[in-house]
């Protein structure tokens, strides 16, 4: 794939402005949804910054010589409330806050970890234990594991039937999920080059225009059905139904403001259960974060498990992860939307992912932001991850194209790993779940072995 900015290349600074603003759409909605899920109080503003904080360090460790944007993880979301439920059985809510940056700590350390042996023993064996034939499918597995949550958005508003919110139709949100899928699609594809370099922000604003029409004319002929959008979220900008300074600016509830009035509780038994929830959890995310790092080489042509180095990678990704909890408490972790949005936009600069990572801990003092975010419905973020998720699993088949097919060895390979992934297997072991895709490629990386050793031994 050409690229229009490689990742030493600096846009303009209107472009550069834009281009971070789309990044920052792009990753913004699961990364605060996170702390959504989790509860327990926990601010979207400072996960926001976490996210922020943590891919600088990333970028930091890394040489900037790595076009990736870190954001919330999902993988830790049942580690995170792990935490909460411990500290809330002690009668100390703020010792789950306290907890939220100790696992984030213990994860943090299992890259450390990894990082040192990786740079004592090289990256050869890994790319022998994962060769192209494991690593494609799984990374296509990872955008076929999210087409489930973008249909979903599709058919969802913001209003959702909450409080007696009237619920949208479903062929109507599907409609603006479409109509923002469509736009983007054609952006990219038939518009100019400046229009080719921000097609999701397009895109997301003409879903969210078409929204709002229908949501407007819904409340003025009462049509339940066409209600798609909940603008009542924007009186979260009022202080007592009045414009006041907090409407613009507000300081995130950082996670270490709270975690420091849990020390008192902190005990062995509570410290070796947030241990247990993080530890086995950040070596799944390992293997996520080595297949979005082989994904983001193969987009911009230069593999950065040799350079920057797969060691600095993983110490920028676990030790700003652990930055990032302290301030938002979510563990961070490389974002496939952020990989995909290189991909389509074909802009790998670094300047945009540091504009994305600066914009994040900007925006989130601003409430008017957050908020009108936080309006955007899912149908409409359902159409753009439409295409973002679909490039992240078309961005891994590319990667076995050259892959022999006609050998049994090779198909058997990638039939494990897309049927086990594709089919939603998962192994519990307690408290620990490996997901998914993690399972995909524990199978696939064990088939190859076995059948690697086969083929040894025939032609020996």
């Amino acid at each position: 794939m050409k690229l229009i900015y490689n990742i030493q290349d600096k846009p303009k600074a209107g472009q550069l402005i834009i281009f971070s603003l789309q990044q920052l759409l792009a990753i913004m909605t699961a990364t605060l949804v996170v702390p959504v899920i989790v509860g327990n109080g926990m601010s979207t503003g400072a996960a926001l910054f976490g996210a922020g904080i943590g891919t600088l360090v990333y970028i930091l460790f890394t040489k900037r010589r790595s076009p990736v944007f870190l954001g919330s993880s999902f993988a830790f979301i049942g580690p995170m409330s792990t935490a909460f439920a411990g500290a809330i059985a002690m009668s100390s809510p703020e010792l789950g806050y306290l907890g939220l940056i100790i696992g984030a700590i213990f994860a943090g350390l299992v890259y450390v970890v990894i990082a040192i042996v990786i740079k004592i023993a090289g990256v050869k064996w890994i790319s022998k234990l994962m060769p192209a034939v494991v690593i494609g499918p799984t990374v296509a597995l990872i955008g076929l594991s999210l087409a489930g949550n973008a249909v979903g958005d599709l058919m969802k508003g913001n209003v959702a039937g909450v409080d007696g919110l009237p619920v949208a139709s479903p062929l109507v949100t599907i409609l603006c999920g479409l109509v923002t899928l469509a736009v983007t699609i054609l952006c990219s594809t038939y518009g100019k080059r400046n229009v080719k370099m921000i097609p999701f922000i397009i895109g997301i604003l003409s879903g969210y225009a078409f929204a709002a029409i229908l949501t407007i004319i819904g409340n003025a002929a009462d049509l339940d059905t066409l209600k798609v959008i909940d603008f009542s979220i924007f009186n979260r900008l009022l202080v007592d139904g009045k414009v006041a300074l907090t409407t613009f600016f507000a300081v995130p509830d950082f996670t270490f403001l709270t975690a420091v009035k849990g020390f008192s509780k902190l005990d062995a038994q509570y410290l070796g259960s947030v241990a247990v929830a993080y530890i086995p959890v950040a070596f799944v995310v390992f293997a996520e974060h080595l297949a979005d790092h082989k994904n983001i080489s193969s987009i911009i042509g230069k593999d950065l498990l040799e350079d920057p180095g797969l060691h600095r990678t993983l110490l920028g990704d676990g030790v700003g992860s652990m930055v990032g909890a302290v301030f938002g408490g979510c563990p961070n972790t490389t974002y496939g939307e952020s990989v995909a949005c290189v991909a389509i936009t074909r802009n790998a600069s670094l300047y945009t992912i540091m504009g994305a990572a600066i914009g994040a801990v900007i925006v989130s003092f601003l409430n008017p932001f957050i908020v009108f975010v936080n309006s955007i419905p899912s149908c409409v973020m359902g159409g753009v991850c439409m295409a973002l998720y679909g490039f992240i699993a078309v961005s891994g088949l590319k990667m076995i194209q050259k892959v022999n097919l006609e050998e049994n060895r090779n198909l058997f390979v990638v039939s494990v790993i897309l049927i086990s992934g594709i089919g939603g297997l998962t192994v519990t072991f307690g408290k620990v779940t490996l997901t998914s895709v993690a399972c995909a490629l524990i199978l696939g990386i064990l088939t190859n072995v076995i059948l690697g050793k086969k083929k040894e031994q025939n032609e020996s």
